[in-house]
Parts: structure tokens; sequence; C-alpha cells
């Protein structure tokens, strides 16, 4: 009797150490699971203006402070208003951050300063005499091409005494000018001379 239950025994534990091997040896259902790295933030877009040297659009990570947009933008000016910023406020994206000037030492919205241009560049263009190149030749005394001086000649641009003496010859052979273009017939006389002297000269 006793040796029957030894075996009954026996039995049981082979069919648990059985299905212990089957249910360890036998794939595990579904899919394995796989781990993804966290996302990074974005980065935040800050536009900075007032009183910096160099206001523009920055990019901070988030988290990032007002005084990390002053830092961005080279400090702040001599001008600005220190005391009405709280440098340890967080930023926003999309955020126009302006720095305060003090009281009166605001630039004006026509402000040149920053792109100052030397002063030959707002003052109007002058010719050789002094006179405003805006003013008429009207004041200018004309030289008659058809009558003045060798000495006369030699006055205009462009025109030495060999063509001054060419022009005296040309008109002695072939008569006064009629226009003012005919004395581009004169040798040594092209259209760049003509263009320097013909508000200069008259018939």
């Amino acid at each position: 009797m006793k040796n029957a239950l030894y075996a009954l025994l026996g039995v049981m534990a082979g069919f648990v150490l059985a299905g212990v091997l089957v249910f360890v040896s036998r794939a595990p259902a579904g899919q394995s699971i796989i781990l993804q790295p966290a996302p990074t933030a974005a980065p935040i877009a800050v536009h900075v203006i007032g009183a910096v040297p160099r206001p523009g659009l920055y990019e901070f990570p988030e988290g990032a402070r007002v005084q990390d947009a002053i830092d961005a933008a080279g400090g702040m000016l001599a001008e600005a208003n220190v005391e009405a910023l709280n440098v340890a406020a967080l930023l926003e994206d999309g955020q126009q951050l302006d720095i305060p000037f003090n009281d009166g030492s605001e630039p004006a919205a026509d402000d040149t300063s920053t792109f100052d241009l030397p002063s030959s560049a707002t003052e109007t263009p002058t010719d050789d005499s002094g006179n405003n190149s805006e003013e008429t030749n009207s004041d200018v005394e004309l030289v008659n091409i058809n009558t003045a001086s060798l000495e006369e000649l030699d006055t205009l641009p462009g025109i030495g005494p060999t063509t001054a003496q060419k022009i005296i010859d040309y008109r002695e052979e072939n008569g006064p000018f009629a226009t003012l273009e005919d004395i581009m017939n004169v040798s040594g006389i092209g259209p760049a001379t003509f263009e320097e002297i013909q508000n200069l000269i008259t018939t």
C-alpha cells in the first residue's frame, strides 16, 4: 500500500515538472516593449528690442530667463532703466522683450546715430565754384566759341592751347559755328569733351 502511494506521488511530481518545463520553454505572447528616448524640448524664440546693443531675434532653451536674453543681446546700454525689469522672469516663446530706457534718454524715431553718415552725405553737392549744383548756369559767363580768344577758349575743361588754336583756325577757314554741336568738327573735340563744355559755351 505504501509503495503504491509513493508511486502515485512520483507520477504527480512528474506531471508538475513537465508542466513547468512546458511553461518556461513556451515563447512569450505579444510584442516586446521598446523604450523610446525622452523628447527634446524645442527652443523658444524671443525678440529683444530697446536699450541693448544688438536687438534681434534669439533662441533659448525652455526655462531661460530675461537675464539670458539681455546677455545674448550684448547686455544693457547705459541708458537702460534697470529697475523696471525683472531679470529673473521666465521667457516665453514668441515674446517681444522690450528693454526700457530711462526717462528722457529714448532715441528719437528718426535717430540715425547708430548709422552715422559722413557730413558730406547730408550736404547738397556743390560745383567747383562752391555754388549748389541745383543752381542754373545763368550766372556763369559763357564762352562764345565764335568770338573767344585763345586764352578764353583755354579756360574750358578739356581744351588746351593747342585745341583752342584749332578752334580759331576752324572758324577762320569755315566761318562761325552755327550750332554748339558743330564744335565737334574740330579735330581733338569728341562727344566726351563736348559733354563737358556744352553748358559753358555759346555761339
